[in-house]
């Protein structure tokens, strides 16, 4: 029984926590995602060139 009373005071708790939680509106969450794509293909772009850079430079030592 006591294991089900901590579990009832813990959903309460959490129920009380998560309306103090305020959620970004619908233009901050798209905006916040459009930085999130373009920041990962500017990064995408240079480790693709520096992986590049570096294989040419790699294979040009070998040979």
């Amino acid at each position: 029984m006591e294991t089900f009373t901590k579990a009832a005071q813990f959903l309460r708790e959490v129920k009380m926590e998560i309306k103090k939680v305020t959620w970004p509106s619908r233009s901050h969450t798209i905006n916040s995602t459009i930085v999130v794509l373009i920041t990962t293909a500017i990064i995408t772009t240079f480790l693709y060139l520096c992986d590049l850079g570096f294989g040419r430079v790699i294979s040009r030592l070998i040979k």
